[in-house]
């Protein structure tokens, strides 16, 4: 005889989310309409974006630079063995949707330090990162302050981990937080004429997948916790030590020297293409919205122009983010010489640079330039890239203008 077949009627008062709203203060449409910035997709990313799937976030975009290895097995609920050597943010990606169909998830392979344009920060109402490095967190603060975004941070080791929130425009932030250690750190990794040192051991931590779902579901309930207006990691630090389950919370001290500390004062979103508008017609723009003749335009990082040979004078035009290029690369070919970097910070008119389009420049697509002139200052987000890097997600990302 088959199996007798167990039918359960099922409670009309019952959905996805029926248990979630038990919580007094709990609004769905709140988490449903919230755009999420996830950075990292490693141990800690998997615990964040899995949490993120189960509480119904739908408008995700994940950043990882990485592929899979084996030992990425033991620590990442998302990952299978069948993924080794693939894009941890594609595959992540695809992970989310099976766990949350109806979300819309953009898969980013890129370096948030190179890659990533402001844009992407500014379309965010959240950033949640789970990194291995110093100088990619430092980077994400300055640009979460820039454009007045809040930033969840996770990090890991062995089986102690912290989680922190750090909110737009309030102090301390994270660079607040960094201490000489942190900053010896960060000052081996770029030699003293702007190339790339070879990595550190930073970044191959000894974790466990039981500390990356502490720290990951910290991360994310603050997430939530921010969204609906409670009470928050606010520039604190919650410190869990695994080894005798004990766990408390730090404050940071303010750095009154702090150089992340400024907010982009108005973003207006530019409908055209990075491959569309030169440096002189961004400029132009400038000088009409900021009424002066006398304006600057700085862009979001700086980028190597030249490596110049002081021996035999030769010169390569790069056009790179800072950290793009790796010190063995700065001998000069010709003679073995260590090339001098030259750097641009931005644009004043030089009659060389003007007809240069902005995706000639080494920055990202869908950034942000910000103009200034003696009296006032202006941003402007690339926006005509925004389909391009955010792809469906886009169509929500677009307001004329932001501040």
């Amino acid at each position: 005889m088959p199996p007798e077949t167990i039918r359960v009627e099922a409670d009309p008062s019952e959905d996805r989310y029926s248990r979630l709203r038990l919580i007094p203060w709990w609004e769905q449409e709140k988490i449903r309409r919230a755009r999420v910035l996830v950075i990292g997709a490693g141990a800690l990313g998997n615990e964040i974006l899995k949490n993120l799937a189960l509480l119904g976030f739908l408008q995700v975009v994940v950043v990882d630079l990485d592929q899979i290895e084996l030992s990425n097995l033991s620590r990442a609920i998302l990952f299978r063995s069948t993924d080794v050597g693939r894009s941890k943010a594609d595959t992540v990606a695809r992970a989310y949707r099976e766990l949350l169909p109806e979300a819309t998830v953009r898969p980013l392979t890129a370096n948030v330090m190179q890659d990533c344009g402001l844009g992407l920060f500014a379309w965010a109402d959240l950033i949640l990162a789970g990194l291995d490095n110093r100088e990619a967190r430092l980077w994400i603060n300055r640009a979460a302050w820039k454009t007045n975004r809040p930033w969840i941070d996770g990090a890991i080791e062995g089986v102690n981990g912290v989680a922190r929130a750090f909110l737009p425009g309030r102090a301390p932030c994270y660079e607040c937080t960094l201490g000489e250690t942190d900053w010896a750190i960060l000052d081996r990794r770029m030699s003293c004429n702007l190339l790339l040192h070879e990595a550190t051991s930073e970044g191959r931590v000894p974790t466990t997948p039981t500390i990356s779902s502490i720290i990951g579901g910290i991360q994310v309930q603050e997430a939530v916790k921010l969204l609906h207006g409670m009470p928050t990691l606010a520039s604190k630090g919650y410190i869990f030590e695994g080894l005798h389950h004990t766990s408390y919370v730090v404050d940071y001290t303010e750095n009154p020297e702090c150089l992340s500390h400024y907010i982009l004062d108005k973003i207006v979103d530019i409908h055209e293409a990075s491959n569309a508008l030169t440096l002189e017609q961004l400029l132009q723009r400038a000088t009409a919205d900021l009424s002066s003749d006398e304006v600057v335009l700085e862009f979001s990082r700086d980028i190597i122009h030249k490596l110049v040979c002081p021996k035999c004078g030769g010169e390569e035009e790069c056009f790179v983010p800072v950290g793009a290029i790796r010190y063995d690369q700065g001998r000069c070919p010709s003679d073995g010489q260590m090339r001098v970097v030259q750097t641009l910070s931005g644009y004043r008119g030089e009659p060389e640079l003007g007809k240069r389009r902005l995706d000639q420049l080494g920055l990202p697509r869908f950034d942000i330039f910000t103009a200034r002139s003696e009296e006032a200052e202006i941003s402007y987000c690339i926006a005509g890239d925004a389909e391009s890097v955010l792809g469906p997600l886009a169509a929500s990302s677009l307001n004329e203008v932001r501040r």
